[in-house]
């Protein structure tokens, strides 16, 4: 009995996984349903499982001397079938923050500047949950092919449409003070990734679906340096950015690697086999979202119109479509020095708006009724290793607005640095980033001013054990633009007047973390 508990388990194991045959001609035993497992700790999460065409979990670089970073895990500890095998695996993290955060939009104002009367607690605590289940499978003759999905938990508001008049236990209304047990129906489960894959080690690997990519393959985290906090978040969604008012501390994550905005539409991605350090990937996707969509949404499209996600000319000059990019990275280990390296670039048209005219940018125009530029906009990153410590600068540059926005015609370039050092060694890995962003900024403000986004981050993360870590890091953040008003999210227009005023955006704060992994 023993034994087969075991057996079992292995199924539901992080990283350790259990291979059937595929090739006796025999049919392989059932898949135990249910089962517990005892082993040694492997890689933890896993959202982007073979992520090359020779199969390997991770992106290797070759040479243990050149640090920890350089593989972002240890090598090969999420398991890889041998042929005729599969291994299948539930991932998880459980992650709880405790959080001060103090920001320029703690207090509410209106237009004028009058305070409205609220004011948020700065303390908070905060939990999620996600799941990352697996499989990875290696035919007899060495093709490779699987699945993978992410899911995470859901922080909706409490549904309108449940009226505390109705006597429900757990009404909820929105901007009312409501009960703890209000929250339950609002922490959902739903899906943030979920593709296929086909790979050969000669013709390269092929994912469909929703998921990551070029630029989320090319960086799991090194160029970008958000690998020294555990996962947190930093500058991508990270502590603060989560668990404050947006107007202080929601610069968008520009750079894109690892974020929603790239890989939460469906999409076709290829990856080249690596040769002599170089590897090459192209990607397409037909809309913004998924496709399912059409039907799918509650709303319907029973003909093209404005709820029909694939629509190329309608009402909303914002939406692009027929997105393209491709990408060239080297990677190579010279002694105990890593060397990473790649270029990037994308292209995507624009749906013409026909069912309305065409308005030029005032602080008084609807943004989806102005013009705009194709997406087409190019990235580059290095990062060097060595002696347990990384240095990593990444740029993003052309014509493109705020997180994989289009350009308004007339607007500014969008220029964009993050640069950051990371040190891991043994259980303790320390880092600081700094980032900087120019961009149009608010569409009605073309030719008026443009955007100035800055922020810095400090902290790292302590593994106290197997699958347990704490992690904390500091944040501050800082956002201009002349005439915009960040603590309302709009052009700051004077009551009365047709001058503007300008209110700036700016947050800082701390957060510690306890991160269960498995």
């Amino acid at each position: 009995m023993r034994k087969l508990l075991l057996a079992s388990a292995a199924m539901l194991g992080a990283t350790s996984g259990l291979a059937f045959a595929q090739n006796t001609g025999i049919p392989p035993a059932p898949n135990p349903s249910q089962g517990q497992f005892v082993g040694p700790f492997g890689a933890g999460p896993a959202a982007n499982n073979n992520n090359n065409s020779w199969g390997i979990a991770n992106t290797p670089t070759g040479s243990v001397s050149a640090g920890p970073l350089s593989t972002i895990y240890a090598p090969n500890v999420t398991a890889v079938p041998t042929p005729g095998t599969v291994v299948i695996r539930l991932n998880g993290r459980v992650e709880v923050d405790m959080s001060g955060v103090w920001t320029s939009a703690d207090r509410s104002v209106n237009t004028a500047g009058v305070p409205t009367g609220y004011k948020v607690n700065p303390l908070g605590i905060s939990s999620y949950l996600r799941l990352y289940p697996g499989f990875d499978g290696v035919s007899s003759n060495g093709l490779r092919y699987g699945a993978s999905a992410e899911i995470r938990t859901n922080f909706g508001v409490p549904d309108r449409s449940w009226p505390l008049s109705t006597g429900l236990a757990n009404a909820a209304v929105p901007g009312a003070a409501n009960g703890p047990s209000a929250n339950n129906t609002q922490q959902t489960l739903y899906v943030r990734r979920a593709f296929t894959y086909i790979a050969s080690d000669k013709v390269g690997l092929f994912r469909f679906g929703l998921g990551d990519g070029v630029l989320g393959l090319f960086d799991n985290c090194i160029f970008t340096s958000q690998c020294w906090d555990g996962g947190i978040g930093n500058f991508n969604g990270g502590g603060i950015q989560a668990v404050a008012p947006t107007g202080g501390v929601g610069i968008p994550f520009v750079w894109l690697a690892q974020a929603g905005a790239e890989y939460d539409n469906t999409k076709i991605v290829y990856l080249s086999p690596q040769y002599y350090g170089f590897d090459f990937g192209a990607q397409y996707a037909p809309n913004m979202g998924n496709t399912y969509q059409m039907t799918g949404a509650g709303v319907g499209c029973n003909q093209a119109g404005p709820n029909c996600i694939a629509v190329t000319s309608g009402n909303d000059a914002t939406r692009w479509y027929n997105q393209v990019a491709f990408g060239l990275r080297f990677q190579q280990t010279f002694g105990a020095v890593d060397f990473k390296a790649y270029g990037y670039y994308q292209t995507a048209g624009k749906e013409s708006l026909t069912t309305s005219a065409y308005v030029s940018p005032s602080p008084s125009a609807n943004p989806l009724n102005l013009r705009y530029d194709n997406l087409s906009f190019y990235k580059f990153g290095t990062a060097i290793t060595a002696m347990n410590t990384t240095f990593a600068f990444d740029y993003i540059g052309g014509a493109i607005n705020g997180q994989l926005q289009m350009r308004p015609s007339g607007g500014v370039n969008m220029n964009a640095f993050v640069t950051g050092i990371t040190y891991a060694n043994g259980p303790i890995t320390l880092g600081v980033e700094y980032g900087n962003v120019q961009s149009q900024g608010a569409p009605g403000l073309t030719g008026l001013s443009q955007r100035n986004e800055q922020e810095f981050a400090i902290g790292g993360v302590y593994r106290v054990a197997p699958g347990l870590a704490l992690a904390g890091e500091y944040m501050y953040t800082f956002r201009h633009q002349g005439g915009f008003n960040f603590n309302t999210g709009t052009v700051g227009v004077i009551p009365g007047s047709t001058r503007l005023s300008t209110s700036n955006g700016q947050g800082q704060g701390v957060v510690l973390s306890t991160i269960l992994t498995w």
